[in-house]
């Protein structure tokens, strides 16, 4: 068995497949023998069930855990509309409570090996109105994993986003080129200009997937250059 703390898992934007990349992630520390559990903190658009309020996105981080977690242990933040999160409390009469979020997190850490965070949408994303999620990644202390979702425009807001972690004080460990459809021109020449720019490693390269599992992400991922994992 090979144990790490975990990593905060962020985007250069909304629906670049954070989501997909925390599954890859699980399937491969929990092949290493590892009891890994996800967080989605932060979650809007959620389902109305008679649970309660329920994102697509925190289920399925919840079946793809060694352990059996209560929904709210994930996902703590559940809103309905399909809007920033803070706009989401504010209108649910919540306030996202970055204290609240890091003592979940340690009750995972409590009893798994390790815990992957998902961002929500991209790495400036407001919580409240005075922090971010770069915020709650700073005060969790976890490496970051920049999912780049490859189409127009990527290479701006990946290079963006890896100065921006960088600047805030965390330590970007790797990142993943998820490509996206429809097929992107010049998909290869924009991946090998970031290899060039962004100097982590590269984890691996997502081609489009019309079914996306853990077990599929995960055989296009590698853990080889991650450090603490």
């Amino acid at each position: 068995m090979n144990k790490c703390r975990g990593y905060f898992i962020t985007g250069t934007d909304t629906g670049v497949g954070k989501t997909a990349v925390t599954l890859g992630l699980m399937q491969l520390l929990q092949a290493r023998g590892n009891t890994v559990v996800a967080m989605k903190p932060v979650a809007a658009g959620c389902e109305p069930t008679p649970g309660g309020l329920r994102n697509d996105d925190a289920l399925r981080l919840q079946q793809q855990a060694s352990i059996e977690l209560d929904y709210a242990q994930i996902n703590p933040y559940a809103f309905a509309p399909a809007i920033a999160p803070h706009i989401a409390a504010e209108q649910a009469g919540a306030r996202i409570d970055i204290e609240i979020i890091t003592n979940k997190y340690s009750e995972l850490s409590c009893v798994s090996d390790c815990v992957l965070v998902e961002g929500a949408g991209g790495w400036q994303v407001p919580l409240n109105d005075n922090e971010t999620l770069a915020d709650l990644a700073l005060q969790l202390g976890l490496d970051v994993v920049m999912v780049v979702g490859i189409r127009l425009g990527c290479l701006n807001h990946a290079l963006l986003t890896a100065a921006a972690i960088t600047a805030a004080g965390c330590t970007l460990a790797g990142w993943v080129a998820n490509q996206l459809p429809p097929a992107p021109e010049c998909a290869q020449e924009n991946i090998n200009y970031l290899k060039s720019r962004v100097s982590v490693p590269l984890l691996g390269v997502l081609p489009i997937m019309q079914v996306v599992s853990a077990s599929a992400v995960a055989e296009n991922l590698s853990l080889a250059a991650l450090t603490n994992s």
